[in-house]
């Protein structure tokens, strides 16, 4: 794959303004990270459904609740996993995501009773989605929240900066890790890579792929060697984040390939989509919060 400047060039910008709105959205406060990843999970919806109705035309049919209730099915976990921590009112939003979980599931079985088209393959693949989009950004939210880390723990150093922030460090390590995974192995993709990754994604490379997962491992830990200093664990999650979210990258690749197109949408350019770019945090936050559970819960 040869490299391509202009296409690179319109990238980096396009990826620099994703970290810009990122970090803004991580540091200024939790309402802000849950109203971008809102944003984020319906955009994520509409191409899903979108691609769907391309693999599947029948599926374009489906009854108008099931198109909006699994999303707000979705969001309903989303606020739920806030833990409490955020308020409308005085009233909690993980209290307003069981109220919109709860009727969410007594409302979707609507379309079996008065949409003679929706079948069980319509429910199955909407099913999917809430576990794909939803139920992964509502674990990268309780991340986010900090409640993994409301206990004490003294083994390990990192622990103690993750539970300072509250949930901050980690989100950020996540997302830095998935940019710096992505960039770094379009790069050494293009200069070296000779041996595609799979039919999946013809333009990946196993020396692209590799190269990018090491030199993800070697900035972060180059970076906290300075600024803290650099523990297993850490090597841990920016391992789990890099190679779990070139995984993401790849499924929804597969998912294109399926759908015969080539991005999921156009709203970045030279990125694509909601899920061309989130694809890898999709995959990658599900596998963090597991990691971070076992490691500091």
């Amino acid at each position: 794959m040869a490299f391509n400047v202009s296409v690179f060039t319109t990238r980096a910008k396009t990826a620099i303004i994703f970290a810009a709105i990122m970090l803004t959205g991580m540091f200024w406060n939790e309402w802000s990270f849950f109203i971008l990843f809102s944003i984020v999970h319906f955009g994520c919806w509409y191409e899903y459904q979108k691609l769907s109705s391309l693999i599947d035309p029948s599926f374009h049919q489906k009854h108008l609740l099931d198109r909006i209730g699994f999303p707000l099915l979705g969001w309903g976990f989303m606020l739920f996993a806030t833990t409490g921590k955020l308020e409308v009112l005085n009233v909690p939003l993980d209290t307003i995501g069981i109220w919109i979980i709860q009727a969410s599931l007594f409302l979707l079985p609507a379309p079996f009773f008065f949409n003679k088209l929706y079948s069980y393959k319509h429910f199955l693949r909407s099913l999917l989605g809430v576990l794909y989009i939803s139920l992964s950004l509502a674990l990268l939210i309780n991340l986010r929240s900090g409640w993994i880390w409301g206990f004490a723990n003294e083994g390990s150093s990192l622990h103690t900066i993750l539970a300072l922030f509250s949930g901050q460090i980690i989100v950020i390590l996540l997302i830095v890790t998935i940019w710096i995974n992505d960039t770094m192995a379009y790069i050494v993709g293009s200069l070296i890579g000779k041996t595609p990754l799979t039919d999946w994604s013809p333009k990946k490379t196993w020396e692209g792929t590799i190269g990018g997962i090491l030199l993800s491992v070697i900035v972060i830990g180059v970076f906290f060697y300075f600024m803290a200093s650099i523990t297993i664990d850490l090597i841990i999650l920016v391992l789990i984040a890099a190679v779990s979210g070139t995984i993401g990258d790849l499924i929804e690749s597969k998912f294109k390939r399926i759908a015969g197109v080539k991005d999921s949408g156009s709203f970045m350019p030279g990125h694509g989509g909601f899920l061309d770019r989130f694809d890898s945090i999709i995959i990658a936050a599900p596998c963090i919060w597991i990691v971070s559970y076992i490691l500091y819960r």
